[in-house]
């Protein structure tokens, strides 16, 4: 199939070469009968995600050595587009092998990561995510099949969006996993509210018990605690409690860097291909503590490493530790 058959001119540069080769010739795309199953001695499971208004939907069958209840086989049927395909066939691949509480810890992160070229490239835009999300939502659905419990005893399943079948507790873990910020976001990467709108917020034509807007918020909020408490953590465990940052060890300082870096800043470099590492951290003779660091992936060698995003790093280091913190590229 020729590119152009798929995707239009520069547009297909997003999408790394895995992806698509997958959407041209998937590896686990099939079923699994319940004839084979017997002969194969394992128990077959059989689940669907997805809905006719987002345009989407996977059915996974998965293949369960029920005395270790390792996935011996994973197949799986995909309507959608190309990365849906892609993601559903990595999603499957992902699968076997494990056992099925390891498979429920595989997140769109992983599905995605998995569809990479190298470690540092997204394998697709964020408007395509929510193929990686359906994905990660289809083996919650096998793994409360599998275990004989209700999808709302294994997790939060409220269904937030009807429209595309998107529960809270998967609007709260791509916030988490994806570190999204607006509301837009949260509509591209899982497709809630871009088709009646009610559930972004208050004021459509259905009233609902959860919107957008407050998940996001609340979520955001329980962010910001953790990484306050995170970085409150790295200053105990270097025996550095209740001293200010210019006070404590190096170790407490790297911890506590790290863990702003973490919390702050790792994941939008991330999102666009990049990453950054700590290399040093000294005091000079003017009190200032300099931060050394190097950029990796795609912020190596960017014009802004040196502008923009080296102020924005800053900027956060010393809002959430220390106004003395400069940082330096290397």
């Amino acid at each position: 199939m020729a590119k152009h058959d798929l995707i239009g001119g520069s547009i297909w540069d997003e999408y790394s070469q895995k992806v698509q080769d997958l959407m041209n010739s998937p590896r686990n795309m099939g079923q699994i009968t319940e004839e084979e199953a017997k002969e194969r001695g394992g128990k077959l499971i059989i689940a669907d995600f997805g809905a006719e208004s987002c345009g989407d939907a996977v059915r996974l069958y998965w293949l369960v050595d029920e005395k270790t209840d390792i996935i011996m086989d994973a197949k799986f049927k995909s309507f959608g587009c190309g990365t849906a395909i892609a993601s559903s066939d990595t999603m499957a691949e992902l699968c076997i092998g494990k056992t099925v509480d390891e498979a429920v810890k595989i997140t769109n992160i992983d599905v995605e990561k998995a569809m990479r070229d190298d470690p540092e490239t997204p394998a697709v835009p964020p408007q395509k995510m929510h193929c990686s999300v359906m994905a990660y939502d289809v083996i919650k659905a096998a793994a409360a099949s599998y275990k004989g419990v209700n999808p709302e005893d294994f997790e939060d399943e409220i269904i937030v969006c009807e429209c595309a079948r998107i529960s809270l507790g998967t609007i709260r873990d791509v916030i988490r996993m994806n570190d999204l910020k607006t509301v837009e976001e949260i509509t591209q990467y899982t497709k809630a509210g871009a088709f009646c709108k009610s559930c972004i917020k208050p004021g459509g034509h259905e009233k609902r018990e959860y919107y957008l807007v407050d998940i996001l918020e609340e979520t955001r909020a329980q962010m910001e605690a953790e990484k306050l408490k995170a970085i409150a953590d790295a200053k105990i465990s270097g025996n550095d409690s209740d001293l200010a940052f210019e006070e404590l060890t190096v170790v407490g300082q790297l911890k506590a860097v790290e863990a702003v870096i973490d919390a702050e800043i790792r994941p939008m470099l991330m999102m666009d291909g990049g990453n950054m590492e700590i290399l040093d951290i000294k005091k000079n003779d003017k009190g200032i503590i300099d931060i050394y660091i190097r950029y990796l992936g795609a912020c190596s060698g960017c014009a802004s490493g040196s502008g923009g995003t080296l102020y924005a790093i800053e900027n956060v280091l010393q809002e959430n530790l220390s106004q003395n913190i400069r940082v330096l590229p290397i």
